[in-house]
């Protein structure tokens, strides 16, 4: 039978001695305590201070109260009942213990314990229990002026120390002290505010008044009145009426104010294009106007170059004009001699019947052209026939065959290209698809690589949204699924757990501190996406109910440091109490039941089994404070989906080519059908 689900917060079972309690309190010449490291052990415990007048009980209660009340609220002795000023910082630090008559003057004196030159230590150890912690406060005192007031030294570590041990040995130099105290886990300061901020901070003290009050209450000897007792020490004075007043007045010069910095905002947000576009445009010009400047000045420089060039050039021409004419002349006088020699040979050749072969000559030159002409359409035709796999025709007979089957192969064409068109918009929605699945898990696994919970990227965004704009810490409005994983020994029904509770998983706890900011921002928001949070109040004080042997509950754990700890604890008891069930006959028999398939039933008899993603699909698992396992999940699947998107780009690229080669095929049918006739291209009949 498995053990009852332990919900305990604590680190003890007995927490009458849970806090930061006094362990123990030493003094090192202070007041009478002279000479010596003096303790006072409590442990942790309440204790009982007694002895006779002067034992030096007020000494000690002093010591204490100095540790933690400001300087300047100082009033030594009055747990005693002493007059003001009777005793002072001073006269602990020296150790005056009785007064002496001065004849000369007939007045009194101090009588001191210790010269000037000595130093005193107080030091107490606090302890919590509950967390096993030791907190150490100290402060040194010493005379830099022998007449003036005492200097301090305030020390604060988060470990024990003692005066024997961290105080002693360093001679009568401050400063070795300090060098001597500059360890890991001790912090040192010369005033009180840093020093008082350090322990009320660990302490768990929010106000200074709660110090007041411990120095009233540790001086107090009686009480007169109650009432005015707590009002002054215990209550902080606030005028309600005035503070409703100036709000009510100043709600519209708030909101005016605010609506004013808006649109400011919204103003520079649209100036800002303008302004980046301007300050590109002075650069631009500024550049332009360089350049121009390095163009203008080189075209004198050119000029110069271009001229003593032209002037060559021009020499040059000048020659070769005067030997061209002279070649010019000679030219036509032999062109001269040509003719007239041309002029007798036509002559004497129509005197033999020359016409007759000048004919001839003009009918072969007219075939020669014709047949050049055939034979290169006939050469483009037999490009075209090749292209789309077919030898060129021998006679007419074959021309006409081809050209009658023209039209009939172009529209098979046709045909089987609309058919690749569609199979590739097919392949090419497919790819999109699968583009986008993987743009959104590389979105994911960037999300969940830079945090460690399961919670999916947009309900991270929408929860960074809310905290951006209303400046809150992300860890303090947590995801449920954040704080809640699957214990270790139950992970067979991790699935089964993930499946019922992924809704509670993904959804927001809003503390009682942020729920007003939160619900308005929300209702104001379009948030482009489902958002689901709790208002997360102080639980109910009442006992719980017990649990089903085999609820689910006992199955899942709760992040131990979580203050919203008592709530979850609740809120799984009264949602998930569902008896997770080993056999089908079980489950028939229990009012609220789950299998390990992840079927479930509630006592209404409805029952639900949702198989759109497999059960142990870890990529949609939203519980535990881990991602580890996610993220290998997400990246198997990441791997798949590429290897997918590979496999449809080879499909779609096959399908392209093959279009192309039908193309080209259709487009030489298209360009086969402009010979019309056999003898366009039979240049053999005129050769």
């Amino acid at each position: 039978m498995a053990e009852p689900l332990s919900l305990d917060l604590e680190f003890v079972r007995d927490d009458t001695r849970v806090g930061f309690r006094l362990e123990r309190l030493e003094v090192l010449n202070w007041g009478t305590f002279d000479r010596r490291v003096w303790t006072l052990a409590l442990d942790g415990r309440n204790g009982l201070l007694t002895g006779d007048i002067g034992s030096g009980k007020s000494t000690l209660v002093d010591a204490l109260t100095t540790l933690l009340v400001p300087p300047q609220r100082l009033a030594y002795n009055r747990a005693a009942g002493a007059e003001a000023r009777e005793r002072t910082l001073r006269s602990y630090v020296l150790g005056h213990y009785k007064s002496e008559r001065v004849d000369a003057t007939g007045s009194s004196r101090p009588v001191a314990l210790r010269e000037a030159g000595s130093y005193s230590v107080i030091l107490a150890v606090f302890r919590n229990e509950g967390y096993d912690q030791q907190l150490t406060l100290a402060q040194v005192f010493w005379l830099k002026d022998p007449q003036g007031p005492p200097a301090r030294l305030y020390v604060m570590a988060e470990k024990a120390l003692s005066i024997t041990r961290d105080f002693s040995g360093f001679g009568e130099d401050i400063g070795g002290l300090r060098k001597r105290l500059k360890a890991p886990g001790i912090e040192l300061s010369d005033s009180f505010p840093p020093y008082a901020a350090w322990f009320r901070r660990r302490f768990g003290i929010e106000h200074e008044q709660a110090l007041e009050l411990f120095h009233q209450t540790v001086s107090m000897k009686s009480v007169g009145n109650l009432t005015d007792f707590v009002r002054s020490h215990m209550l902080e004075p606030f005028d309600v009426a005035s503070r409703i007043e100036a709000l009510i007045r100043h709600f519209e010069d708030l909101d005016r104010a605010h609506q004013a910095v808006l649109k400011a905002k919204r103003q520079l947000a649209l100036l800002e294009p303008l302004c980046a576009d301007a300050a590109r445009h002075r650069e631009l010009a500024a550049e332009i106007a360089r350049w121009r400047e390095c163009r203008e000045a080189i075209h004198p420089y050119f000029a110069r170059l271009k001229d003593e060039l032209l002037t060559r050039r021009l020499e040059l021409i000048e020659r070769d004009r005067t030997r061209l004419d002279a070649q010019l002349a000679r030219i036509e006088e032999e062109r001269g001699e040509a003719r007239r020699q041309i002029e007798e040979l036509a002559r004497a050749l129509r005197e033999s019947g020359g016409d007759r072969l000048r004919q001839l000559a003009e009918e072969i030159a007219r075939l020669e052209l014709d047949k050049t002409q055939r034979r290169r359409r006939a050469d483009r035709h037999g490009e075209l026939l090749a292209r789309i796999g077919q030898a060129a025709p021998a006679d007419e007979a074959g021309f006409l065959s081809q050209r009658a089957g023209i039209g009939e192969r172009a529209e098979g064409l046709r045909q089987d290209i609309a058919a690749i068109d569609d199979g590739e918009r097919e392949q090419d929605y497919a790819f999109r698809k699968a583009r986008e699945e993987h743009a959104t898990l590389l979105a994911e696994i960037d999300s969940l690589s830079r945090r460690r919970s399961n919670i999916e990227a947009a309900q991270v965004r929408i929860r960074e949204a809310i905290c951006s704009a209303l400046g809150i810490a992300e860890d303090e409005l947590p995801s449920a699924g954040e704080l809640i994983p699957v214990r270790a020994d139950a992970r067979d029904w991790e699935g089964a757990a993930e499946r019922l509770l992924r809704n509670f998983g993904l959804s927001l706890l809003v503390p009682e501190a942020h729920y007003r900011a939160v619900s308005e921002w929300v209702d104001r928001q379009h948030l482009g996406g489902r958002l689901v949070y709790f208002h997360v109040r102080a639980p109910k004080t009442a006992a719980p109910g017990s649990l089903h042997p085999q609820s689910l509950v006992r199955k899942l754990a709760i992040k131990p440091d979580t203050p919203h700890y008592e709530w979850l604890e609740q809120a799984l008891r009264a949602r998930f109490d569902v008896a997770c069930c080993e056999d089908a006959e079980q489950f028939r028999r229990e009012a609220r039941a789950l299998t390990r398939a992840g079927q479930v039933k509630d006592p209404a008899g409805r029952h639900e089994k949702d198989d759109r993603h497999a059960i142990g699909d870890r990529s949609r698992y939203v519980l535990g404070w881990s991602n580890a396992e996610k993220l290998r999940a997400l990246g198997l699947r990441r791997e798949r989906l590429e290897a997918t998107l590979a496999e449809i780009g080879g499909r779609i690229a096959k399908a392209r080519a093959a279009r192309a080669r039908l193309q080209d095929q259709l487009d030489a049918l298209a360009r086969l059908e402009e010979f019309a006739r056999f003898d366009e291209i039979d240049w053999m009949a005129v050769v």
